[in-house]
């Protein structure tokens, strides 16, 4: 004899519905165990009501008016005794005097401090004049010693024209690098050629105090 092989699926659903409640159940219970809890609050309104009240007639006419203000007169005086005949007295003072021109004022063409720093020049100028710089008495005696470095414009005179100290050795009145500008100012140079021309151009170079 053979088994029946077909099954009844409802028998098979109803024995997973036990199952199915006790683990919808457990999913539950552990969703309100951890999500988080929303507190509600009311919110109440207020209503602020304004009432407006006619202003009856017998107090409007209580009520009285700003007073205006009044004016100041400044009164104007003029005196008729003045005539155009004073003005004939009144001394006239000439400011601009008169100017002549002086054809043989010679203008100084240099200009210091003017010189770009990038000048081209097939010759370097040369210092055909140096005066030493005076060592500070206070430096002297300290037995402080070392270099002031300048950068120079030579002008196309030769002459020197501005000066700037690129590294301090002891800056101040009476210091070295006053020493150094106040020597260098006097020094004489011929000046760089550019084309066969004199330029005016900058240097650098240092200022050396040695005590031997």
């Amino acid at each position: 004899m053979k088994e029946n092989i077909y099954t009844d699926w409802k028998d098979i659903a109803n024995s997973y519905y036990e199952k199915c409640a006790s683990l919808a159940v457990l999913i539950l219970l552990f969703t309100c165990l951890v999500s988080p809890t929303f507190e509600v609050k009311s919110y109440q309104t207020e209503v602020t009501i304004t009432e407006a009240y006619d202003i009856p007639p017998e107090i409007k006419d209580k009520i009285k008016p700003p007073e205006a203000t009044v004016k100041p007169q400044v009164e104007i005086i003029v005196d008729d005794d003045l005539s155009s005949e004073d003005d004939d007295d009144i001394e006239i003072i000439e400011t601009i005097a008169t100017t002549t021109l002086d054809m043989e004022v010679v203008v100084d063409t240099k200009q210091i401090g003017q010189t770009s720093r990038f000048v081209v020049y097939e010759e370097p100028p040369v210092a055909i004049k140096q005066i030493p710089p005076v060592y500070p008495a206070f430096a002297k005696s300290a037995g402080i010693e070392g270099s002031v470095y300048l950068e120079v414009e030579v002008l196309v005179d030769g002459t020197v024209g501005a000066i700037e100290v690129r590294k301090s050795l002891m800056a101040g009145p009476n210091g070295m690098d006053e020493a150094a500008v106040n020597a260098v100012r006097q020094w004489k140079y011929q000046p760089a050629q550019s084309n066969g021309k004199p330029v005016a151009v900058w240097i650098s170079f240092p200022v050396d105090f040695s005590l031997n």
